[in-house]
C-alpha cells in the first residue's frame, strides 16, 4: 500500500485549493480525479471566463440547514483573499454586474495557476482514476483505486461535488462515503436550474420562447431582481435560476414585470394621448411586444385604451406587479448549476470541515449542505472550505 499524508478525492475548485494548502504545510498529498481533466466546472463556468467570486459574499448568500455554518470559513478565507491570489498570478479580471468577478481572458488562466501551485507545493494529481472502496484502517484510511492499487492516508478529504451536470461526471460518490461513516445527508435536489411548464402551459407560453424581460422573481419573502427568459421548456434567466433554489414543486412564483416602470401611469398617459390605441400596442412600447400581447389577452383587456377605466388599468398594473406562475418541475441535474442539500453540517466542524465523529475525514465544497446564490458565491465557498481543510488535513 502506497502511504500518503493526505488524499483528496475530486480535483475541482475545492479539492485543488485544499491540496495546495496541505502541500504548503509539507504534507504529502495525492489528488484523485475520475475525469480526464481537472477543474472542468471552472473551465465551463461564466461562459468560459469563470465567475470566480463575488465582491459581496457573506453567509447570507447561502442556503443551508444551518445558516451560520459557512460564516467561519468565509471569514477565514474571504473573497478578497482569493482576489489577492488572482492578482498574485497576474490574471486580469473585471466586475460584470452585482459584484460578480470574471477573468478577462479565460477560465483556463485560473486552472493553469492552480495546477502550477499544486506542482510547486509538491502535490500529485492522478487523472482518469476512480476510488472503488474506502475503508477505515487504524487511525487513517485505505483506498482501493480503479487500477487495482491501494493508497493509505492519515487524512481523507472528499471534494467530489454534487450531482449537477452528470455529463461532466457528477455522481453521488461523496454522499455514499458520508453515509458509510455515519454522517447524515440533507435531501439533495437541483439548484440554480431552469423551471419547466406542463404541456398546457407550454402551449400558452409557446409564442414567448426566446423573449427576455427584466423582472423580480418572488417566492414568499425571497426576491431576486434580474433578467428572466422564456424558453421552449419554461422559464430561465438569472432571476429564475436564483429563485429556483427556493422553489418546490407545487409552489407558485410571483413575477413583477419591469418593476422600474409605473405601468398604470404609462397606460393612463397613453390613453390621454391616443385613446384609440390598442392596450397591447401601448404596453408593447415598454415590454417585448409578444409578452405585452399575451399579458393583455390573459388579463382580458378587450378594446382600445379609451375603453379601459382607471380601475381596470390599475388592476392590470397590479397584476403585472405580482404575476402568478406555477411551474410544474425543473430541468433537473442535467442543467442545474449546483446541487442543493448534501452532507449535513451538524456532523462537521465549521472551522476545519472535519467530520466530528470521524477524525481525519473531511468534506468540502459542493458535497456539503451549503449552496450559494448565482454569481460567484459557490466558487467562493469552494475556495474557502478547501482552504480551511487544507490548514489541518
Amino acid at each position: 500500500m502506497d502511504p500518503r499524508d493526505v488524499v483528496i478525492i475530486g480535483a475541482g475548485a475545492a479539492g485543488l485549493m485544499c491540496a495546495i494548502e496541505a502541500g504548503r504545510r509539507g504534507r504529502s498529498v495525492t489528488l484523485i480525479e475520475h475525469s480526464k481533466a481537472p477543474a472542468e466546472k471552472i473551465r465551463i463556468s461564466g461562459g468560459g471566463r469563470c465567475n470566480f467570486t463575488n465582491m459581496h459574499t457573506t453567509a447570507e448568500n447561502f442556503l443551508s440547514g444551518n445558516r451560520h455554518f459557512a460564516k467561519s470559513a468565509l471569514r477565514r478565507y474571504t473573497q478578497w483573499d482569493f482576489v489577492d491570489w488572482i492578482n498574485g498570478h497576474n490574471i486580469p479580471w473585471h466586475e460584470k454586474t452585482l459584484g460578480q468577478l470574471f477573468c478577462d481572458h479565460s477560465a483556463k488562466d485560473i486552472i493553469a495557476a492552480l495546477l502550477a501551485d499544486l506542482k510547486a507545493s509538491g502535490g500529485e494529481l492522478r487523472l482518469s482514476t476512480s476510488v472503488t472502496e474506502v475503508a477505515r484502517e487504524g487511525d487513517g484510511f485505505r483506498l482501493t483505486l480503479s487500477d487495482g492499487s491501494t493508497l493509505g492516508c492519515q487524512s481523507l478529504v472528499i471534494a467530489s461535488g454534487g450531482k449537477s451536470i452528470p455529463k461532466m461526471g457528477a455522481t453521488g460518490f461523496g454522499y455514499d462515503v458520508a453515509r458509510q461513516f455515519g454522517l447524515d445527508i440533507v435531501e439533495t435536489r437541483p439548484g440554480l436550474v431552469p423551471l419547466t411548464f406542463d404541456p398546457d402551459m407550454l402551449t400558452r407560453f409557446k409564442p414567448l420562447a426566446g423573449v427576455a424581460v427584466d423582472g423580480v422573481a418572488c417566492h414568499g419573502k425571497t426576491r431576486f431582481a434580474e433578467a428572466m427568459l422564456f424558453t421552449h421548456r419554461g422559464l430561465s434567466g438569472p432571476a429564475i435560476l436564483q429563485i429556483s433554489s427556493y422553489w418546490r414543486e407545487g409552489d407558485t412564483l410571483h413575477v413583477h414585470i419591469r418593476p422600474d416602470l409605473d405601468i398604470f401611469d404609462i397606460l393612463r398617459t397613453a390613453r390621454q394621448a391616443n385613446g384609440r390605441q390598442a392596450v397591447q400596442t401601448a404596453l408593447g412600447e415598454h415590454l417585448p411586444k409578444r409578452l405585452a400581447a399575451m399579458l393583455v389577452e390573459e388579463f382580458g383587456l378587450s378594446g382600445n385604451l379609451a375603453d379601459q377605466s382607471d380601475k381596470k388599468l390599475r388592476a392590470f398594473a397590479d397584476h403585472l406587479a405580482a404575476w402568478p406562475i406555477t411551474p410544474t418541475g425543473s430541468e433537473g441535474y442535467r442543467t442545474a448549476e449546483v446541487t442543493l442539500g448534501g452532507v449535513n453540517t451538524d456532523g462537521l466542524d465549521s472551522r476545519t470541515m472535519q467530520a466530528r465523529a470521524v477524525p481525519g475525514l473531511y468534506f468540502i465544497g459542493e458535497v456539503v449542505d451549503v449552496t450559494g446564490w448565482l454569481g460567484g458565491y459557490n466558487f467562493q465557498w469552494a475556495w474557502s472550505s478547501g482552504w480551511c481543510a487544507g490548514q489541518v488535513a
